[in-house]
């Protein structure tokens, strides 16, 4: 029978012939990952009163969270994690200041098409921008997982997005899932695992087709696949050496439901208080004042945002009512965007550079908001409280979109700033 990707890499990981949607498969798992939240994890699988884990090499460990550590309990929680790592034989432990997760695992070369990959974090569905199967599970899960290396998962119907169209100048990846999150709503695709095709996506870099992976868990995404082509290949030559497999749906597989969306006209797109579907065009929210702008985060806080984002500062001043904050998703990102010079513009411009990590977004440290204050942010979520009081209002946009607010002090079209 014709299956569609998730249907084929969840077979292949429970060894079987084919599964279908609604199935509960026990699957073997090709890759785990914990970050902060390994300090529970490990805490769930001593009492489980196992020894060691299923396969230490199969476990990475990134500390991202709360890095710097920003309270005596959490550099004891970091503490515990090493010597946990250190007890377990675990090699793959990521530690403070390389960056984010879903930044590191891919750049490291672990993240390969065909994978069922799992992670203690629901933005785990990054991965599936290089055609794996991958999704957030909880710390019991994860215990488990690390116990046997198996997981029990029901086969998810899958939903098809076709986008087709090419994006205006300053019009990204980010504002493509935004729309679409708009239209489909924030339950939208629950517990579904999303395809992505059509030449929109094709013609989208690695780092934009990560965007719209990591984004899609904000409409419910149990996965959010883009198959695998040449810019993946050429991207993983030169990261790693293992084998996989290119895994693409059958022409006749059968999809819940699909959509077709044609972005060719479609201005940037943000997402107002308190709904990350509650997406509204720029010119709609136009004007709104704001008191910090955020870049970075697992979504946007790659190279090509940096970019983009720089071309837009380059030769201006940070609007002085607003505070801008910039965080690299990983040390990597971090040494290229010096390289590139985009750092330098940054910081002319008048923003703060912060560590490599979840920062801002997190609402823990690092550009905690005040009652009252509005952010511009490119990171993914914009619930009452998420990035600090819970009287402060979270607009989410692009990294284009980021760059001419902090500028204008204001909620700015960025195709404006176009010279």
């Amino acid at each position: 029978m014709a299956s569609t990707i998730a249907e084929k890499i969840l077979a292949r990981a429970s060894g079987k012939k084919e599964v279908k949607a609604g199935e509960i498969v026990d699957a073997n798992i090709d890759l785990a990952m914990s970050h902060d939240n390994t300090t529970l994890v490990s805490e769930i699988f001593k009492e489980m009163d196992k020894k060691n884990v299923w396969n230490s090499q199969r476990i990475v460990i990134v500390l991202d969270h709360r890095t710097p550590a920003n309270t005596i309990k959490t550099a004891e929680n970091h503490k515990l994690i090493r010597e946990f790592v250190k007890k377990q034989n675990i090699k793959n432990l990521f530690d403070v200041g390389e960056g984010i997760c879903h930044q590191v695992l891919p750049e490291k070369g672990f993240v390969h098409p065909g994978m069922l990959i799992v992670g203690t974090d629901s933005h785990t569905t990054t991965y599936g921008a290089f055609g794996a199967f991958a999704t957030g599970i909880g710390a019991t899960d994860m215990a488990a997982v690390w116990s046997t290396g198996k997981i029990w998962l029901k086969v998810p119907k899958t939903l098809g997005f076709d986008i087709s169209g090419e994006l205006s100048k300053y019009v990204m990846s980010k504002d493509v899932i935004l729309y679409l999150i708009g239209k489909i709503g924030a339950d939208g695709a629950n517990y579904k695992a999303c395809e992505f095709y059509g030449d929109t996506i094709e013609n989208m870099s690695i780092d934009s087709r990560m965007c719209i992976s990591n984004q899609a868990m904000e409409a419910g995404a149990k996965a959010a696949i883009i198959p695998p082509d040449k810019k993946i290949l050429d991207y993983l030559k030169l990261r790693t050496k293992e084998s996989f497999e290119m895994i693409h749906s059958d022409k006749d597989a059968e999809y819940e439901k699909t959509f077709d969306f044609d972005v060719t006209d479609t201005e940037p797109q943000v997402a107002c208080p308190d709904k990350v579907d509650n997406v509204k065009p720029v010119s709609k929210v136009t004007g709104v004042k704001i008191n910090q702008a955020v870049l970075g985060s697992c979504t946007n806080g790659r190279l090509e945002d940096f970019a983009i984002a720089s071309d837009i500062l380059k030769g201006k001043t940070i609007s002085k009512n607003v505070r801008m904050i910039v965080v690299p998703a990983s040390r990597s990102v971090y040494l290229e965007a010096i390289k590139g010079g985009y750092i330098e513009i940054f910081l002319k411009a008048g923003a703060i550079i912060v560590n490599p990590g979840c920062g801002p977004c997190l609402g823990l440290h690092q550009g905690v908001l005040a009652d009252g204050e509005c952010v511009i942010s490119s990171t993914n979520r914009n619930f009452k409280g998420r990035m600090g009081a819970s009287g402060a209002e979270i607009y989410l946009g692009s990294p284009a979109t980021v760059a001419a607010s902090a500028v204008k002090g204001e909620i700015k079209d960025p195709r404006d700033m176009i010279l």
